[in-house]
């Protein structure tokens, strides 16, 4: 019989597959040509930024609202140009991260549906002039 979970952040294994896909996923970023100029040199603070968030947001522990309060997505994006390629982009590198971190390809997709709407919410420029 199939188990049953109750949150996206245990069907995948919780906290030390999330870490390790946050860890997959920022080299990919930074790589990117239209994602890595946005991004610090110091990349480590947002990968912690983004570990505690994407814990929350798929049921998990709320860290990071423990932290810092509500998330605002975004109104803490709406300082970078985020277009639709970038969005794109964005889900692009997360689909790689969560295929290195072996994640099966239904739960992948799942995941992937789950971060579509964020993504493109964030989109708050046509060009990236």
């Amino acid at each position: 019989m199939e188990r049953q979970y109750e949150t996206i952040y245990e069907a995948i294994g919780g906290a030390p597959v999330l870490r390790k896909l946050v860890e997959a996923f920022y080299p990919k970023v930074q790589a990117h040509p239209l994602l890595g100029p946005l991004f610090p040199d110091n990349i480590m603070p947002v990968m912690e930024k983004q570990y505690m968030f994407l814990t929350q947001f798929f049921g998990g522990p709320s860290l990071y609202s423990d932290q810092y309060g509500h998330p605002m997505m975004r109104a803490r994006h709406m300082p970078f140009p985020i277009t639709p390629e970038r969005a794109e982009a964005w889900l692009s590198c997360m689909s790689k991260a969560l295929e290195e971190v072996g994640l099966e390809p239904q739960l992948r997709q799942f995941v992937l549906e789950r971060l579509k709407g964020p993504a493109h919410h964030f989109v708050n420029t046509e060009n990236s002039n």
